[in-house]
């Protein structure tokens, strides 16, 4: 059996003080994002420690998501203040049916960015046709993207929305917004309210997971890191599915905050 390193008198492993430290230091922004950390040998020098030490204490930072390896040149500080994410908030009417994003509730003044926004009409998976309560074989006006907060992606969303809600209407404005890259003010839910099937109800299934390796490529997250996966279905007041959109998030971007009356 493999003994862990302990310093003296029983307290924790020496690799875990040194993570104490560096993360002390982060915290305190004596590290600041981007800051390159001190390597191995620093640490060893440092703090009298094997290699093998200086690298646990280090790979510990790196599975926190509070660092990140750059292959060739060092380990730098990957410090980010974490999105609170109001889950009734943001999908209120009050806000997208003003013109509003719903993002603006998760990032405040925060600047934030949708890269890779794609438009196309297919046939979905069966489980998005379940959803949406539609025939086998149907097909589906699918609009995926992946945001960004302060030049770092956070989120990658693909909402599937069935054309059949402006079948006749095709060249309505709301319907060329729905099919367009650009949904206009308030998004997609002001779009489905113009064309007469505005969201009143939202369902949503939150679980996490480790990631692909395309979702982590896709939201460059540290080794350790897992996503939020969220399943939302938006319903009108007759409880008719209108729009199902899967998120995918990185775990340490995000807070998310419920409220509840007693």
């Amino acid at each position: 059996m493999n003994v862990v390193p302990t310093s003296e008198n029983g307290s924790p492993p020496v690799y875990r003080e040194i993570a104490e430290e560096l993360r002390g230091r982060i915290r305190s922004g004596r590290y600041a994002d981007g800051d390159r950390l001190p390597g191995e040998n620093a640490l060893m020098e440092r703090h009298g420690v094997a290699r093998a030490t200086a690298r646990q204490a280090l790979s510990v930072l790196i599975n926190e998501g509070l660092a990140v390896a750059v292959r060739g040149s060092g380990i730098y500080v990957r410090a980010f203040r974490p999105l609170r994410r109001h889950g009734a908030r943001r999908l209120s009417k009050d806000l997208w049916g003003a013109g509003r994003s719903i993002w603006q509730t998760d990032g405040g003044t925060r600047g934030y960015e949708v890269a890779g926004l794609a438009v196309d009409e297919l046939v979905p998976h069966d489980h998005v046709l379940r959803a949406l309560e539609l025939d086998e074989g149907s097909t589906v006006v699918r609009r995926s993207r992946l945001y960004l907060v302060d030049g770092r992606p956070v989120q990658s969303a693909v909402s599937h929305l069935p054309p059949h809600l402006w079948a006749g209407r095709e060249e309505a404005p709301a319907a060329r917004r729905v099919r367009a890259e650009d949904s206009g003010p308030g998004g997609i839910y002001a779009r489905l309210a113009e064309l007469g099937h505005a969201p009143a109800h939202f369902t949503e299934e939150i679980r996490v997971r480790m990631p692909t390796p395309e979702e982590a490529e896709e939201l460059n997250l540290a080794p350790g890191t897992p996503v939020l996966e969220v399943a939302r279905t938006a319903l009108t007041a007759d409880h008719r599915p209108v729009e199902f959109n899967e998120i995918t998030m990185d775990g340490s971007a995000y807070v998310l905050q419920y409220d509840f009356d007693a």
